[in-house]
């Protein structure tokens, strides 16, 4: 599901940064990393389990990550085959570095994701292992798992291998400086070719009935020393590199389920009632859905730029809720198997320095190419990794949603009174009438109470601002 990244900076001992740290402790975060732990990642950190890894630093491969960005997991290279192309995708091997049923793999399972709040993040690994001796950063040897999937000439996998190797990264690039090169023709040919092989992808996506949200992001940015919200639209870029991860996810989901062991990342489809009621918001917003048009192909055909675009965009991401983790043994696939937004089997293998599973996902995978059973300490930690991740989840969302809420009512708490423009997205029937609204100045999705008439789902209403209290008064607002 889509998340909205927001980055503040500033003194410590502002309004913000201070209800920031009181909602780390609200929420009972994990702080710094126990002696026991970093002892132990200092010690992985020099001295990496590298047995078994095949030397490829030869090949150029690059990372594509936001600017700021340290924990990188992967990097890819890309080569054009005579009837196809050649997939290289390096994941971050986690297992050099974490010793099984030692301190730093008792932390990981107690923290399950790396959570991102707008002062900073709360790691899953020690950082000298995350954004150092682990990360996949340009010039430096390193550790990964190493994925090889051919592809023939129109995008469809044929060939899939993985195993343990040794690359470098040449380059460390941010999607923007990828949009630039590509469109203006500099790009060399493993970075050219990320455009062929997502569109292809993104073509194999619409025939199977996949979908992928290009949700505008909520981003910080500073105005004349002051801070405001803006939307950020996704760049092409930002989806080839997508498909790649999305690719990956599938064929590990292939692997293990020919080997009959794993964990996949599972979605029911839909029911009826919600994607009737994503229809009446289509009406209301004034996006033409005519019937015999496929939900997949709809949200494709929209721009992210426009208001009543990204708005739409913005509700359909209530049919991707009710995602979770499935383990299956002895060859039986769950009900449901498939990723109903993938609409393919799918799991999570490509980020483990940032969730727990992927490490896991990735020895299975590794182990069903080798031909050989799993590490035991895998299969028997299997069983317990969907509720460990279901609430890392549910934490992630829930620091996601107040974060947000907090830097809203922060940018907003001396603008109590004043009118705005916004779009009515969603409306509840209940007694007061509630529904959201979509704010574009600034870039504000928040809570607006009414009456039935006074709320028009779809159009655009002058709001005036009721609330807004970091800490105490989440954004409030009602027809003007």
């Amino acid at each position: 599901m889509p998340r909205r990244h927001v980055h503040v900076t500033g003194p410590a001992d502002t309004p913000l940064r201070a209800a920031l740290r009181g909602l780390r402790a609200e929420l009972e975060l994990p702080d710094a990393f126990p002696p026991d732990v970093m002892a132990e990642a200092e010690e992985a950190a020099s001295s990496p389990d590298l047995s078994g890894h095949q030397d490829m630093t030869e090949l150029p491969f690059f990372t594509i990550d936001p600017p700021t960005s340290t924990d990188l997991d992967q990097a890819m290279h890309l080569e054009r085959l005579p009837r196809g192309y050649r997939v290289r995708y390096a994941i971050a091997d986690v297992a050099a570095f974490v010793r099984p049923g030692g301190a730093l793999d008792a932390e990981a399972h107690r923290r399950v994701t790396t959570l991102y709040l707008p002062d900073g993040k709360v790691p899953l690994h020690p950082t000298l292992l995350s954004e150092g001796a682990a990360s996949l950063l340009p010039g430096e040897t390193r550790p990964a798992v190493l994925w090889q999937i051919d592809l023939d000439q129109e995008g469809r996998a044929v060939g899939t291998d993985v195993r343990r190797a040794l690359v470098r990264s040449r380059a460390k690039l941010t999607y923007e400086e990828v949009q630039q090169r590509i469109y203006a023709g500099t790009a060399e040919e493993p970075l050219a070719l990320l455009r062929d092989i997502g569109r292809l992808r993104e073509g194999q996506e619409l025939a199977r009935g996949g979908i992928s949200l290009n949700v505008p992001e909520q981003e910080i940015v500073e105005r004349d020393s002051a801070y405001g919200l803006e939307y950020r639209a996704p760049l092409p870029a930002d989806g080839w590199n997508a498909q790649i991860s999305l690719l990956t996810g599938m064929a590990a989901a292939r692997l293990m389920a020919e080997t009959g062991t794993g964990i996949l990342r599972t979605l029911p489809v839909a029911p009826d009632g919600a994607v009737a009621l994503l229809r009446r918001s289509a009406q209301a917003l004034h996006i033409d859905w005519p019937h015999h048009v496929p939900y997949a192909r709809l949200v494709r055909s929209l721009d992210p730029k426009r208001s009543s675009h990204a708005a739409f965009l913005q509700e359909c991401t209530t049919l991707l809720r009710g995602a979770g983790y499935t383990v299956f043994e002895h060859g039986e696939l769950p009900t449901p198997a498939v990723h109903a937004a993938v609409a393919d089997l799918y799991t999570h293998c490509t980020a483990p320095l940032r969730r727990l599973v992927d490490r896991y996902a990735a020895e299975l995978c590794v182990a069903a190419v080798a031909g050989r059973e799993a590490p035991q300490w895998v299969l028997e930690a299997l069983p317990a990794l969907p509720k460990e991740m279901a609430e890392g989840t549910r934490r992630a969302n829930t620091v996601e949603r107040e974060s947000v809420d907090l830097v809203e009512a922060a940018l907003l708490k001396d603008r109590v009174g004043q009118v705005f423009d916004g779009y009515v997205v969603d409306v509840k029937d209940r007694e007061p009438v509630v529904g959201t609204v979509h704010i574009e100045d600034p870039a504000i999705v928040a809570r607006i109470e009414g009456t039935a008439a006074g709320l028009p789902l779809g159009e655009w209403l002058r709001v005036r601002l009721m609330q807004a209290e970091p800490g105490s008064a989440k954004v409030l607002f009602a027809p003007a």
